[in-house]
């Protein structure tokens, strides 16, 4: 396994849209396993190909720990409710926003086996299924925060 460098905003890798995987190869699987090594050394919650300069839909949601959700060619089946939370990206570091996401919603994907599943989230794992998706169509989530935070701000929401 290998750590993978995360591409930074300004890269126009983050703004294209990502083709579908067609067939789970040994370089998907290697793939899965080198973003899964990146993302828990940078200590994020999740992390989409484009991110490491693939444009595959691929995505790894891992908000708790041990509880790491490979997603391939994932798309969002049902969503409800709302939620205004505050948000940041791997790929903006330094930056903090407050974004409109479901409170709730439920991806389809295929596994590493090529198996469909389902998974449901709420609050936080709602909000990371929804940017690591976003991801996959070239969308960052500052293009859909309400509100950037200032380092005012950022510094107070740091101390609750």
């Amino acid at each position: 396994m290998a750590i993978l460098n995360i591409v930074k905003e300004g890269d126009p890798v983050l703004r294209k849209i990502c083709r579908p995987v067609t067939e789970i190869t040994p370089r998907t699987l290697q793939l899965l396993d080198d973003m899964k090594e990146t993302l828990h050394k940078a200590d994020g919650c999740g992390l989409a190909a484009p991110q490491v300069g693939v444009l595959r839909r691929i995505a790894l949601v891992e908000v708790e720990k041990g509880k790491l959700y490979e997603l391939i060619n994932p798309e969002i089946i049902a969503r409800e409710g709302t939620q205004n939370e505050m948000e940041g990206c791997l790929s903006i570091p330094g930056e903090w926003g407050i974004t409109e996401r479901p409170e709730k919603v439920t991806v389809r994907a295929m596994n590493r086996n090529g198996e469909m599943y389902e998974v449901s989230g709420e609050g936080l794992m709602a909000r990371a299924l929804c940017h690591e998706l976003d991801h996959l169509d070239g969308v960052l989530y500052k293009d859909k925060a309400i509100h950037m935070l200032t380092k005012e701000e950022i510094d107070e929401q740091l101390e609750d």
